[in-house]
């Protein structure tokens, strides 16, 4: 079997899976839950937001404010299982606090059939986000063991497994043994982004438990002369949602990076694009097909 043919969600076209994202809500910008919930209804998602923090924008902004959500969090979730809510998939990133991985822990401990879709919201370019603290990211370490998949940047892959970052243009073998430290963690497959090799493209690589380092599959996507923010988030919920409408993963992957660099192109013709980031309402459609 190769990586093209299994799906890891198996979609009944007439049937609207519900996916639990657990992300936080900026109220300006583009990325996280303002990512996540418009990208995985256009594939065909019921999104059931879980806000792990509230921002009044993104933290590329100089001016934002911030409230952790993790005292809500217990109550919110009670309400759910009294209300007897099904879930079919959790898709996690930006968590508020070290606190917050138990928190989805529960999650899987109360939903044990959801797949699992973690994409580890720590940095990126060398450098952890600014309300992230050590704490943090040992904690976002718990949820790679049982992730049925991990989407890290070569910053968050450096994070997670020790691995000294060296930059965007790696070869082949240090890419395999950030893939092998990821699954020897206990991620059933990893999808790693964002290799750069200064050649016109970007990589990303895509690795299971089955295929390990040896047997991944590059995908390579055309390399745009501008950097957005919030392109990660959209590429992990477009993952995710694609996952969901019952595409293989090295399928999945590949939708995804071609519906970022969509949203990119639309992005430039936006006003102060470098600071709100990444718009993709206009090319949703390359994903409301998926459903078949």
């Amino acid at each position: 079997m190769t990586l093209n043919d299994s799906a890891l969600y198996q979609r009944d076209p007439d049937y609207i899976p519900r996916v639990a994202a657990v992300h936080d809500m900026c109220g300006y910008g583009k990325c996280s839950l303002t990512a996540a919930i418009p990208i995985l209804s256009a594939a065909g998602c019921d999104v059931c937001p879980v806000p792990t923090a509230l921002f009044s924008a993104h933290t590329m902004y100089k001016d934002y404010t911030f409230h952790d959500t993790t005292e809500m969090l217990p109550g919110y979730l009670d309400a759910w299982k009294k209300e007897n809510v099904e879930l079919d998939g959790i898709y996690s990133g930006f968590l508020g606090n070290a606190e917050q991985v138990a928190i989805i822990q529960r999650l899987y401990s109360e939903y044990p059939n959801a797949l699992r879709l973690v994409d580890p919201v720590m940095g990126d370019g060398g450098k952890t986000y600014p309300t992230y603290t050590q704490a943090l990211c040992d904690a976002m370490g718990d949820l790679v063991d049982g992730a049925d998949v991990l989407a890290p940047n070569l910053t968050e892959a450096s994070i997670l497994t020790g691995i000294d970052y060296s930059g965007q243009n790696v070869d082949d073998d240090f890419v395999n043994r950030n893939l092998d430290a990821l699954l020897s963690k206990g991620a059933k497959s990893v999808v790693l982004k964002g290799i750069d090799r200064e050649d016109g493209t970007l990589r990303n690589y895509v690795a299971t438990t089955a295929s390990g380092a040896s047997g991944k599959e590059e995908l390579v996507h055309e390399k745009l002369p501008f950097m957005i923010h919030g392109t990660g988030d959209a590429f992990a919920s477009a993952l995710s949602g694609a996952i969901m409408a019952g595409r293989t993963l090295s399928e999945s992957a590949h939708i995804a990076g071609e519906f970022v660099r969509s949203a990119m192109q639309v992005t430039i013709k936006q006003p102060r694009f470098k600071e709100r980031g990444v718009s993709f309402e206009l090319v949703l459609g390359e994903l409301t097909g998926l459903v078949k």
